[in-house]
């Protein structure tokens, strides 16, 4: 028998604003059917250039936006994990982090952008959505604003 597509949910985080909107958006969902939510926030390397922040700075900035999602989840009965992840590419960093994690699926909210910043930066949604062998959630804000 499968499990339950929300049992364990990966949840990647870009900023502490998308932290608390997509916690917002996912908890709920998963607090209802009693799943655990795993929030993820990737750094993305270099590839061999120079990285525009160091480590322990880049580690900071990730407890920032951990602390926004325990915090948009303040009084949830949710399992929460986190996870600190560094990559060349997001999408593909955020996939194997999941099947780490075992988890079922991948939820988030879009983050915004103009199709040229995403053909310029790549387009982590796209990646995702066409590579993942894991269901992919892609949910609206909370507020019903995607």
């Amino acid at each position: 028998m499968s499990e339950p597509l929300l049992e364990r949910v990966l949840v990647p985080v870009a900023s502490e604003e998308d932290a608390r909107a997509t916690a917002a958006a996912v908890g709920p969902m998963l607090e209802a059917s009693g799943g655990t939510g795993i929030f993820v926030y990737v750094v993305e390397k270099a590839g061999g250039a120079p990285d525009k922040a160091s480590v322990e700075q880049r580690e900071a900035y990730a407890e920032r936006m951990f602390h926004s999602v325990r915090s948009a989840l303040a009084g949830s009965t949710l399992p929460l994990e986190t996870d600190i992840r560094y990559g060349t590419d997001v999408g593909e960093t955020i996939i194997e982090t999941a099947h780490d994690h075992q988890a079922n699926g991948i939820a988030f909210t879009p983050r915004g952008g103009s199709r040229w910043v995403k053909l310029l930066t790549g387009d982590v949604t796209g990646t995702l959505i066409a590579t993942s062998d894991l269901p992919v959630l892609v949910l609206p804000e909370a507020n019903g604003a995607a």
